[in-house]
């Protein structure tokens, strides 16, 4: 069986690729940062990871996930995105909350847990922050989406994903009624001021340009 931190950097890995590029290598200094830990130690673990023909390592370019590298990751990030909905859906935790809670439980879980919990839940796409959920296969859909910041003036839209899950963050958005699957209408769009004006069903809010950056929409046809 993989150990903890086998999964947790194939994890990062697969999750910095899919953010940010296609194909290209991920960087040392963007899994430390992600992992919260040292270059020098990414190294050492990449070295691990080649050696178990989970990734491939080239020095001063970064790592790719071999096949089997990417299969773990996947069921790694299943478990992880079905614990999330689980624990929002049956115990009513807020999605604040939920993503240290399914750190912990993910490496712990069978998968014939998971898969139970899977069907419980009647095999969901997306996760409690919009993140989509891999099947059992290892396939993966990504939901579509734009950034918020993206919109003209007077689009209207559905929040379809959140890509920041800090807990101060996603409690914010909550606030200000950008829960997943809100309806509002972007008022104003100002770049130049790094700000923009939202319009929900009974208020409007303003909302910071990066912030705006990290919640995806769908826009919607006006009524």
């Amino acid at each position: 069986m993989p150990s903890l931190t086998v999964e947790n950097y194939v994890k990062a890995i697969a999750q910095i690729a899919a953010r940010d590029r296609a194909d290209a290598a991920v960087a040392t200094g963007e899994l430390a940062h992600a992992l919260n830990v040292s270059p020098g130690t990414v190294t050492g673990m990449l070295k691990t990871l080649s050696e178990a023909s989970l990734a491939t390592y080239t020095p001063y370019e970064g790592a790719r996930l071999t096949a089997s590298g990417q299969r773990l990751a996947m069921k790694v990030i299943r478990r992880h995105r079905l614990l999330e909905l689980f624990l929002v859906e049956t115990l009513k935790m807020p999605w604040d909350e939920v993503h240290e809670e399914a750190e912990h439980m993910e490496h712990a879980a069978s998968e014939r847990l998971i898969d139970r919990i899977d069907a419980f839940l009647g095999h969901p796409s997306v996760d409690p922050h919009g993140d989509p959920i891999p099947s059992a296969d290892g396939s993966l859909k990504e939901p579509e989406g734009i950034p918020l910041a993206r919109l003209p003036r007077g689009q209207q839209f559905r929040v379809v994903r959140v890509v920041d899950q800090d807990p101060a963050f996603l409690r914010y958005l909550s606030e200000c009624g950008l829960d997943l699957h809100a309806l509002g209408e972007l008022a104003e769009n100002r770049p130049e001021a790094g700000a923009l004006v939202i319009r929900l069903a009974n208020r409007s809010v303003a909302l910071g340009h990066d912030a705006a950056t990290k919640v995806l929409v769908a826009p919607q046809a006006a009524p």
